[in-house]
């Protein structure tokens, strides 16, 4: 399965799954223009993914900001990968950010798969 790589832009995080080796990571700001162009690649990525998914997956957010359209789509993706089975979230948040820490922890609640949140 091809590796999924996008860099970070002031407006995009940065994107980067590669399956063999097993990193899953979403990281920086997502505030882009058209929300829906943007993860179109990240949930058919993700949709491929789920066909034949390595035996555990570690899904990581290192997100500094997102915006609610962003919020819609994260939720989407979240909801997605519950059903790759021995899915994880591992939701990081800097130290202090408590809107971060809540926007994860509502998602944590709005679906049935494990969260572990992380300072960074």
């Amino acid at each position: 399965m091809k590796t999924l790589k996008s860099q970070g832009g002031d407006d995009t995080p940065s994107v980067y799954f590669d399956k063999d080796n097993g990193v899953f990571e979403i990281s920086g700001r997502s505030l882009p223009e058209d929300v829906v162009t943007f993860f179109s690649p990240i949930m058919d990525w993700v949709t491929s993914y789920s066909e034949q998914p390595n035996p555990s997956t570690d899904f990581i957010f290192k997100l500094d900001y997102f915006n609610t359209s962003s919020s819609k789509l994260i939720l989407d993706l979240i909801i997605k990968l519950k059903s790759i089975p021995g899915t994880r979230i591992i939701w990081y948040y800097l130290d202090g950010d408590e809107e971060i820490l809540e926007a994860g922890e509502e998602f944590s609640e709005q679906v049935d798969i494990p969260f572990e949140f992380r300072k960074h």
